[in-house]
C-alpha cells in the first residue's frame, strides 16, 4: 500500500506548570486527533498545518518550520477505501482561539495536558509524540 503525506499542527498554549494541547474529533468516527490535511502546491507544509488548525480547531498562532516528528496511520476514505498516511507534525504556539471557524459545527475541541491527550488518541505513534512534547522557548 502506498504511503501518502499529510501535515499536522500540534497546537498548544503554555500555562503555569504544563502546556495544554488541542485535540479535535474526526468528522467521520469522532475519534480524537490533531488538525491535519493534505499538502497543497505552493504552500509550505508548516503553513498548511497552521491553516488546518484554524479551519478544524479555530486556533491561530506562530507555527514552527521544523517538525516535531511524524506518525503513520490508516485513513478511511470511503466504506471500502483506505490509504496509509505519514503525518509530519509542526508545533503551533496558539495566541488566540476564534469564536467561529469553518468546521466548528462538525468537530469537538478540547484542551488537555499532553499526557492526557496521549491517552485519548487511538494511534500509538501519535500518543508517543504527545508524551514526548516539550514546547520550545
Amino acid at each position: 500500500m502506498e504511503t501518502l503525506k499529510q501535515c499536522a499542527a500540534l497546537a498548544y498554549v503554555e500555562t503555569g506548570d504544563t502546556p495544554l494541547v488541542l485535540l479535535i474529533t474526526t468528522r467521520g468516527r469522532g475519534r480524537w486527533t490533531i488538525p491535519k490535511g493534505w499538502p497543497k502546491a505552493g504552500m509550505a507544509d508548516s503553513e498548511l498545518a497552521a491553516r488546518e488548525a484554524r479551519e478544524e480547531g479555530g486556533v491561530e498562532g506562530e507555527v514552527g518550520t521544523t517538525t516535531l516528528g511524524s506518525f503513520d496511520y490508516t485513513k478511511r476514505l470511503h466504506v471500502f477505501s483506505w490509504v496509509r498516511c505519514r503525518v509530519a507534525v509542526y508545533p503551533l504556539r496558539v495566541d488566540r482561539q476564534l469564536l467561529s471557524w469553518p468546521e466548528k459545527a462538525s468537530r469537538t475541541v478540547v484542551w488537555v495536558p499532553p499526557e492526557e491527550a496521549a491517552q485519548l488518541v487511538p494511534q500509538r505513534p501519535l500518543a508517543d509524540l504527545l508524551r514526548a512534547f516539550v514546547p520550545s522557548p
